[in-house]
């Protein structure tokens, strides 16, 4: 742990001078209740959604000394009474990796809430971590900010592009600091190569791909028929904003990211992805965006694509493309997650490190090389820890640190907003089956009425923004 808190000192030192931006500069005049923090103070904080992530954010909290869980918030009754033994029989046979350990010791035993408004309520409480199923972040998030809470929310942000331009909208008519958990802005070898490639490292940059891999051939997530939830699985409560429909096994919880109204791959792996890519090529928005795919070979409920590629296309005449892969497998790099393509040389990177390969000269080219080949790896004793978990501890170390400095964070709301936007701006061209073009001012389409129906759907009530 010392290393980590040596790196987390770095990270918050650079965030300070990097960022240059206090949450007060973005404020107007919204409601605010937030306490003021003494150095010595413990921040008080209340956890809506502990299932899979939300537990694994739980353990990262809890590691740092100037936290309290003072809440926790979940709609399964085993994950709030944070009892394994209590956790329905065949989800333990299932899917037995995505249902968390529990069996916490906390110091000071937190208020239990089954719905997520009472926590809210609290006054005594400085923030809350959202990590529930991707359609209720909009709705708890916005009102967290008006309850005067700090928040700290999973990726992907929203489930449609209005609900992020209505959050930051909301956000900066507050005083609240908020963060987005995409790991990759904690990363220390994206940190480093953020900067690099903006000073032209490997030249003009013209194109960032990744992929998603994970052959899920023959069966995917199952078929099966509606059926009535655990009794102590509150659907009615899960289902929130979208349209009632009948409880599923292969639904809740963990695999409603193969189902559209609640998700997609493009959102759960995609956005991070994305992220990176946009944030080291240092653009915003595409202008324009094709998808191509389909559910192609799985067999199963899921109704989204196993199979797709999309482009994305910029004013700056670079792009960025993105393929899932889930009926075949295979790596598509010979390193890393993410490559950058540029003039004098190309870049793989993944979060323990990267290589950058120097170009080769084409067709009436007379130099030698543009650049010497390199390499950079994060220590093999650092790694040890994991470097995504790092990479989210770094996020929320930074998140307890601008609560305090009310700076804005590493990864802020807007950013979180925009790179979410590149896995809608996909499903939406998917759906179409049109080439899309993208006004990133407006945040609307400029050729298909269709697609601008994507951008929202219709709330079931009492649920709205």
């Amino acid at each position: 742990m010392e290393n980590q808190s040596g790196r987390r000192i770095f990270l918050k030192q650079s965030t300070i001078t990097s960022v240059g931006l206090t949450v007060g500069m973005n404020s107007f005049g919204a409601i605010q209740n937030t306490r003021l923090i003494g150095p010595n103070d413990k921040i008080r904080v209340g956890f809506i959604g502990i299932g899979n992530r939300g537990s694994q954010l739980l353990d990262l909290f809890m590691q740092n000394k100037d936290v309290e869980i003072a809440a926790l918030c979940d709609i399964y009754e085993p994950y709030l009474q944070r009892d394994r033994s209590k956790v329905d029989p065949r989800y333990l046979a299932d899917r037995a990796g995505q249902i968390p350990k529990m069996g916490e010791k906390f110091p000071n035993k937190p208020t239990l809430y089954h719905d997520y408004r009472k926590l809210l309520e609290d006054k005594t409480i400085d923030a809350v971590c959202i990590a529930t199923p991707d359609h209720w972040h909009a709705i708890m998030m916005i009102e967290a900010v008006k309850a005067g809470k700090d928040v700290y929310v999973e990726k992907p942000l929203t489930q449609t592009i209005h609900e992020g331009r209505t959050m930051v909208n909301v956000w900066k008519a507050s005083k609240q600091v908020v963060a987005v958990g995409l790991n990759r802005r904690g990363n220390t070898v994206y940190q480093k190569l953020s900067k690099e490639i903006a000073a032209g490292k490997i030249g003009q940059v013209t194109v960032g791909r990744a992929a998603r891999i994970s052959n899920m051939f023959p069966n995917g997530i199952g078929k099966l028929k509606a059926e009535q939830p655990p009794k102590d699985f509150d659907w009615d409560m899960w289902l929130g904003p979208r349209a009632s429909r009948p409880y599923q096994y292969n639904m809740a919880p963990y695999m409603f990211r193969w189902w559209s109204d609640f998700s997609s791959q493009m959102g759960n792996w995609g956005v991070h992805y994305m992220d990176a890519i946009r944030w080291m090529m240092g653009e915003v928005a595409p202008v324009a965006i094709t998808s191509h795919g389909g559910k192609y070979v799985l067999d199963h409920d899921g109704d989204i694509p196993d199979t797709m590629q999309v482009t994305f296309e910029f004013a700056s005449k670079k792009m960025i493309s993105f393929s899932i892969f889930e009926a075949s497998s295979g790596e598509i790099m010979p390193y890393g997650e993410i490559e950058l393509r540029g003039t004098k040389g190309n870049v793989l990177a993944s979060q323990d490190g990267y290589r950058i390969i120097p170009a080769k000269k084409g067709q009436f080219q007379n130099w030698s090389k543009q650049m010497d080949a390199e390499e950079f790896n994060i220590p093999a004793k650092e790694l040890s820890d994991g470097s995504s978990s790092f990479a989210t501890d770094a996020l929320i170390r930074n998140f307890l640190d601008c609560m305090r400095t009310r700076e804005v964070p590493l990864c802020s709301l807007e950013d979180g907003h925009f790179s979410t936007s590149f896995a809608h701006l996909a499903n939406i061209a998917m759906a179409t089956g049109e080439r899309l073009k993208w006004d990133p001012a407006k945040e609307k389409f400029t050729n298909s009425e269709a697609a601008n129906k994507l951008l929202h759907y219709e709330y079931r009530k009492p649920w709205k923004l």
